[in-house]
């Protein structure tokens, strides 16, 4: 069977959160539930640090404005995880190219990354917190959820991930407005700091 649905699951599953990626299928593999993850990924350093950072992201994806810059900092990871580990399942099973399943892991974490974080910059303009931290709880539900089912049905989890993806595309340009808004009003902010910061320094200056 190949291996291209679980591929492109565990892309869209790693724009969201790439640590359970590697946590829950190193784990899937290392349990004996599925041959179809290398054993690269079931080393324990590997899944040591895999679950540090996702302690790590679980703390900051649930706090305001914390969750964005934590976003733009894995705008490169969550692309580079996704294509890593599509690589490596489909060098295990032999039944895809490592070069395409890489393409195909990569491009779809990077428009799952595009959509969390337009999406958390949309809900970030909100001054309440709770809704952080449902959407947080959501996703990694989200990404335990239809991984484990990938173990079990890899072609209905491509399916289903393939249905959020487009979703999250098509709910992220409805929200393009309320982001734009967010981003020139964080602009604004860094410039009234920036301003403050010059008049205190230039108030506190000794006369020549």
């Amino acid at each position: 069977m190949s291996v291209l649905p679980l591929v492109f699951t565990s892309g869209w599953a790693s724009g969201i959160n790439a640590y359970a990626v590697v946590l829950l299928l190193g784990i899937f593999g290392r349990t004996g539930l599925t041959d179809e993850v290398p054993a690269s990924l079931q080393r324990t350093d590997v899944l040591i640090v895999a679950a540090v950072l996702f302690l790590c992201e679980a703390v900051a994806d649930k706090v305001p404005y914390v969750d964005s810059i934590w976003d733009t900092v894995h705008t490169v990871i969550r692309p580079v995880s996704g294509a890593v580990i599509g690589a490596l399942l489909a060098g295990q099973s032999g039944s895809l190219s490592d070069i395409a399943a890489g393409a195909i892991g990569g491009s779809t974490a990077l428009a799952s990354h595009f959509v969390k974080a337009g999406t958390r910059m949309a809900v970030n303009t909100s001054p309440e917190p709770f809704t952080n931290v449902a959407m947080s709880i959501a996703e990694d539900l989200g990404v335990g959820g239809i991984i484990t089912f990938a173990m079990f049905n890899p072609e209905a989890a491509a399916i289903i991930a393939a249905v959020l993806l487009a979703a999250g595309l098509a709910l992220l340009i409805f929200l393009w407005s309320r982001i734009r808004r967010f981003l020139r009003r964080r602009a604004q902010r860094r410039e009234e700091k920036r301003l403050a910061s010059e008049a205190r320094a230039h108030t506190t200056a000794p006369p020549p």
